[in-house]
């Protein structure tokens, strides 16, 4: 079940969204809303509140003369209670 939580997106944007309590993570591009709130919350021990998804376009990638297509992934936006947090973040409080 683990696996198809790929990993915590760490970006600039994914840092203020934070402030509104809204993680980001990348998973597996197969799972449903449904599926994802269920792993996310027996995971972390949370209440999801809201789901969003969204498919990045594919990059190419070139190894010399071969080329193909970096594996596709889903994004997922988790907005979560104001008064939980998702400890991975490296937060403090």
């Amino acid at each position: 079940m683990i696996d198809l939580i790929k990993y915590p997106v760490i970006t600039e944007k994914s840092f203020r969204l934070i402030e509104k309590n809204k993680y980001t993570f990348d998973v597996d591009k197969r799972l449903t809303k449904p599926q994802i709130k269920k792993i996310l919350e027996g995971l972390f021990n949370i209440n999801i509140t809201s789901v969003n998804t969204h498919l990045p376009p594919t990059k190419k990638k070139r190894l010399g003369l071969k080329q193909g297509y970096k594996v596709r992934y889903k994004r997922v936006i988790i907005t979560i209670k104001p008064n939980q947090k998702i400890p991975i973040f490296g937060q403090n409080d």
